[in-house]
């Protein structure tokens, strides 16, 4: 179903527009997770604790298969479709008539790629924390001993590369929704020329509030110094 959904153009359109709102579901969730460092150690343990136990420690990862999975077809989609467009305009207008709308789509597959490494990365460090000794961190949670992940958000933040890589990548992500949001509802045929200035807004405003979110976090610690004792 899913192959031959990916073999036309619309089904690309509706596959990309899909994993796009699965994806902004899982930043803005994703993002309101993070930001519980902010209420303290016990806020953000016990939401790590329940995230990890939940479905018998099971549901995580399939969450994580489904999310690493929308951004792979997301990904590869886009740049089908990129492909496509660009081959026709150029075959119907002509290469100056495709300046602009090929450098926006460069743009695209630029940030959805550098995101797709980010991904990957950020998944290596805070998840199977490879290199780091971020195993050995425990919280007493009510009396049941659990990973820290305040500390380890603490001490990976700490590091200048690790948050400048990250307020690097958020710039790339605020960019690619700015976009990716108000193109959504096009996809799926429910934008006009009223409601499209509103949805561009929406976009925009979305964007600023991941970046300002996300960043908040590497910035608080790294530069001034919140929670390193």
């Amino acid at each position: 179903m899913l192959l031959k959904l990916a073999s036309s153009s619309i089904g690309k359109k509706l596959l990309v527009g899909l994993t796009g709102l699965i994806l902004v579901g899982f930043i803005l969730g994703h993002m309101a997770g993070n930001l519980l460092v902010f209420l303290g150690p016990k806020a953000i343990n016990e939401y790590g604790h329940m995230l990890h136990t939940m479905g018998h420690g099971m549901a995580v990862w399939v969450a994580r298969a489904v999310i690493f999975g929308s951004i792979i077809l997301h990904v590869v989609l886009t740049i089908q479709l990129t492909k496509q467009n660009r081959a026709a305009r150029t075959e119907r207008y002509g290469f100056e008539a495709t300046q602009v709308a090929t450098r926006s789509s460069r743009m695209m597959i630029v940030s959805g790629l550098t995101l797709l490494a980010f991904f990957i990365y950020h998944i290596m460090h805070f998840t199977v924390r490879a290199g780091t000794d971020f195993n050995s961190l425990t919280y007493d949670l009510d009396g049941v001993q659990v990973h820290n992940v305040y500390q380890m958000v603490i001490n990976g933040f700490s590091v200048p590369a690790v948050s400048l890589f990250y307020i690097i990548s958020m710039l790339f992500l605020s960019s690619h929704l700015s976009h990716g949001v108000a193109s959504i509802p096009q996809t799926f045929g429910i934008n006009t020329e009223a409601t499209g200035p509103l949805f561009k807004k929406l976009g925009y405003a979305f964007a600023a509030l991941i970046l300002i979110g996300n960043c908040s976090i590497p910035i608080a610690i790294w530069l001034f110094g919140y929670g390193r004792s």
